[in-house]
């Protein structure tokens, strides 16, 4: 069976085999996998795969890829064979990437303060000064325990011989870490047994320790400030992100989920005297520590980039006073430079004492005249990349380039050497990779590993294990995300389960001290619950409009209809769902729209003009199929969509549980080509996920202030919703047929346990308006928004909830009218009233609580009179 997974594995030659030895027999590490996969039929590997790949979809893991044609939400590559590395070979990568963290945080820290490298000329200070990385703004800047660099990521190349070699530095904001472990968290369900007969090293220990060392500095800053915190109070720390269409913005909130920090953008946070404060609703609060995935110079746009709307005002200043720390420090990106590396090895020996453990790539920086000689003479086996990064050029292969191309580069060396590097290409290493179509067996990928370190008060700390990037393209000297590239779990195999302690920090929490509200609930966030709220309950009102009007166009026969046909094309309407088909068009519009048409053409073009009543009927069920799939009209894709991209906003608030609801409901866009059954089958389907979804909001999430909005939202939307269906449906005939509205407002279960009879007007109006214990009457919402101002009220202040007691007392009267009928206009002018009080509040509390400004804006919702 080994034979047979193995029979088309053929790596490239000249390169080292992570699986198997120069026999061509598997390593020692790689046998017990292969093995267990020796026995698996092609069948069940391809539910492996199936399963991993459904997993990162559920779990919605994305990585944003700009122009890509999957779109900006992009799923994450994983494969389900791992990237196995014994305990020996491992315990040398620790090593080195400590040492070379260590190095690259003191290059900083002088570069930054006394910059004695450059004076004893270690290092060019064209490197330094003609870096547009260097912030002069930062320089002088101290740093607590003397570490500028808390996070740190190398990527590592294996050549040929087995070595490792360094092939980047990241030191500005290194991303992957939570891609690593999301992909542990896939594979331990795909291969439990093997994780722990291997004895495979824990991750989440890396994690715990980074926020525990972030922790006492934060304390320490504190202090420093003048501000000391109490033992058991812990300091502020956030992470500040760019945003969702940054193209790591999954990794972002899923850490900040992970950590248990707030995931901020650069209008939640403010800078005044000095002082970074995080806005929140309950108020300012001092920030302690930011992790920053926001680069250099786009962090403060008053003394580093102007035109950025991504930073905060101020954070230059804040962080030079010492009443912030920021990890990575500002400047940091000044050592991912290639043009450094090649200073590195003597750099290392006079700061460290040591020998670079783990060498570099070969490289030369061309403004060194014997560094250029050697990279004319060796151009078409380098790589020419720009020295700095304002310079926005790509890396060139020498051996890809044309003449004409290939002396026009030179001559740009020559002219300005300074400007460019020259690496030498290291032919990168093959492991095994299981791709359906592959007759059962595996074959060979090229991979590159990025490695993780963070700074404690003790030293640095690796995690073990970290991101193994994978070829996935045509391409495979260079791997790149943005590329399109995969990814592996890297496994670090063990003699033993017991890792390193995860904490190293003491931390007791006083009855004094206790939590029990969200403290850091900022106006954004409070806002994307709001509208995460309403656009849900707005999917679920759209779902059963659409299942509703379908349904009754299908089953009930034009003769048969009634007036309740007409009230729900009049919801319809409202809701942009079809075009008004009883309205003529005007003279003006139907000129422009049929001018130069044949009449044939000219009569599809005017719905309720000159068609017949099936034509008319199979216009808009094309209308509404087309609602039920396509984005780009209203209806459930495009509210789905809408629905998803708010909840974007919210991803370090969901549970995994949550997102795997969330993800299973966007849809693919397609052709409105289905027919009425698959249409039928989709809203069947929607409403269901959606009613999961509602579960976990109301069992799964905690009562606190954000939910209170999060309730309001719903609320508000449904009591909207709830009000126009029964308007429409009260100019209805008074012998109408109810089941439509009963069913539209997912009562007639309980109007037929109860009343065991054809719904009447009174018992269906009094269980739609009046009934406290039904989750779709009036009363009901009525009385959650009541609640919900309540508690906003307490905590913030007045917001208007005087209304709606009104209302309420209003329709408590009509409890003892017993002339509840259609066309009762006391009871139509109350739901128009309704309606309008919920536009209202939903108005102010825009205002009110989601304007940073704090100014009262003179706007209107679209449709105030109905």
């Amino acid at each position: 069976m080994l034979n047979n997974l193995l029979a088309r594995y053929s790596p490239q030659s000249g390169s080292f085999d992570e699986m198997l030895d120069a026999a061509k027999v598997p390593r020692a590490h790689w046998r017990t996998i292969l093995d267990s996969l020796a026995g698996e039929t092609p069948e069940i590997m391809a539910k492996r795969l199936e399963m991993v790949q459904r997993q990162v979809r559920e779990n919605g893991v994305t990585y944003n890829v700009y122009n890509d044609a999957k779109g900006i939400q992009r799923p994450w590559d994983l494969n389900f064979l791992p990237f196995i590395l014994p305990e020996h070979e491992w315990a040398e990568i620790e090593a080195g990437v400590i040492q070379r963290a260590t190095l690259l945080n003191k290059i900083l820290t002088d570069v930054y303060g006394a910059q004695n490298i450059l004076k004893e000329g270690l290092l060019p200070s064209t490197l330094i000064h003609g870096h547009g990385g260097f912030l002069r703004p930062c320089h002088g800047k101290k740093h607590l325990d003397n570490v500028a660099l808390h996070f740190y990521a190398i990527d590592l190349a294996r050549a040929p011989s087995g070595r490792w070699w360094v092939v980047a530095d990241r030191t500005q904001a290194p991303s992957g870490a939570g891609y690593a472990l999301e992909n542990r968290s896939v594979m331990a369900r795909t291969y439990p047994d093997l994780l722990r007969d291997l004895k495979v090293r824990h991750l989440s220990d890396f994690f715990s320790t980074m926020l525990d060392s972030l922790t006492q500095w934060g304390r320490q800053c504190a202090a420093q400030s003048g501000a000391p915190l109490r033992a058991s109070e812990p300091p502020l720390i956030v992470l500040l992100t760019p945003g969702p269409f940054n193209e790591t913005y999954f990794e972002q909130s899923y850490l900040a989920r992970h950590l248990g920090v707030p995931l901020v953008e650069g209008n939640d946070l403010t800078v005044r005297n000095g002082i970074v404060w995080f806005k929140s609703l309950s108020g300012l609060q001092r920030v302690h520590v930011i992790m920053r995935r926001v680069d250099d110079d786009f962090c403060d746009p008053l003394e580093l980039k102007a035109d950025s709307a991504l930073g905060v005002a101020g954070l230059t200043l804040a962080a030079r006073l010492g009443n912030v720390l920021i990890a990575n420090s500002l400047g940091s990106s000044l050592l991912e430079s290639g043009a450094l590396l090649g200073f590195l090895p003597k750099l290392c020996e006079r700061l460290l004492g040591q020998q670079l453990t783990i060498p570099s790539v070969a490289t030369w920086w061309c403004g060194e005249p014997a560094a250029l000689a050697t990279v004319m003479e060796k151009f078409d086996q380098l790589v020419i990349k720009p020295s700095f990064p304002q310079l926005r050029q790509y890396p060139v292969f020498g051996q890809d380039l044309k003449a004409p191309e290939r002396e026009q580069l030179i001559k740009s060396i020559r002219r300005s050497p300074h400007n460019y590097v020259a690496q030498e290409l290291v032919k990168l290493s093959q492991a095994p990779v299981w791709q359906p179509g592959n007759h059962g067996s595996l074959s060979s990928c090229s991979v590159g590993l990025r490695v993780y370190a963070c700074a404690t008060p003790d030293g640095y700390v690796v995690m073990p294990g970290g991101l193994t990037r994978a070829a996935t393209g045509t391409d495979t000297r260079i791997i790149t995300m943005q590329r399109g590239g995969g990814s592996k779990d890297t496994w670090v195999l063990s003699g033993t389960h017991n890792d390193a302690p995860g904490s190293t920090l003491r931390r007791t929490v006083t009855r004094d001290e206790l939590v029990r509200d969200d403290t850091h609930l900022s106006s954004r966030m409070a806002e994307n619950l709001f509208w995460f709220g309403r656009h849900a309950d707005r999917c679920d009102n759209t779902t059963r409009l659409l299942r509703t009007s379908l349904n009754f166009l299908s089953n009930v026969a034009p003769s048969e209809r009634g007036s309740e046909w007409k009230a729900i094309k009049s919801i319809c309407v409202w809701y942009d769902l079809i075009d008004n088909p009883d309205k003529p068009p005007a003279a003006t519009q139907s000129q422009t729209q049929t001018a130069g048409k044949p009449a044939s053409q000219m009569q599809s073009q005017v719905p309720g003009a000159a068609l017949s009543e099936n034509q008319l009927d199979a216009l808009i069920e094309t209308t509404l199929l087309k609602a039920v799939v396509m984005p780009d009209v209203p209806g459930v894709a495009r509210q789905l969509q809408q629905l998803n991209q708010v909840a974007n906003q919210l991803s370090e608030r969901f549970s995994i549980d949550n997102w795997r609801v969330l993800n299973q409901m966007v849809p693919d866009s397609a052709e409105a080509s289905l027919n009425q059954s698959d249409a039928m089958a989709i809203l069947d389907s929607v409403t269901t996920e959606l009613m999961t979804l509602t579960g976990f909001t109301l069992d799964g999430m905690t009562r606190d202030l954000g939910w209170n909005f999060l309730s309001l939202g719903r609320r508000l939307e449904r009591l909207q919703f709830q009000s126009i269906a029964l308007q429409r449906a009260m100019k209805m005939n008074a012998n109408g047929n109810l089941n439509w509205l009963l069913e539209l407002s997912d009562s007639i279960v309980t109007y037929r346990a109860r009343y065991r009879a054809k719904p009447e007007w009174l018992p269906a109006l009094d269980l739609l308006l009046l009934d406290e214990s039904n989750p779709r009457s009036i009363l009901f919402q009525i009385d959650g928004i009541r609640k919900s101002l309540k508690k906003i009220t307490k905590a913030y202040g007045a917001c208007g909830e005087e209304k709606f007691e009104l209302l309420r007392t209003e329709l408590l009267l009509l409890d003892e009218d017993a002339d509840l009928y259609c066309g009762n206009e006391k009871l139509i002018d109350l739901l128009a009233r309704v309606w309008t009080a919920s536009a209202n509040i939903s108005e102010q509390i825009s205002l009110q609580f989601f304007s940073y400004t704090g100014k009262q804006l003179n706007r209107k919702p679209a449709k105030w009179s109905i």
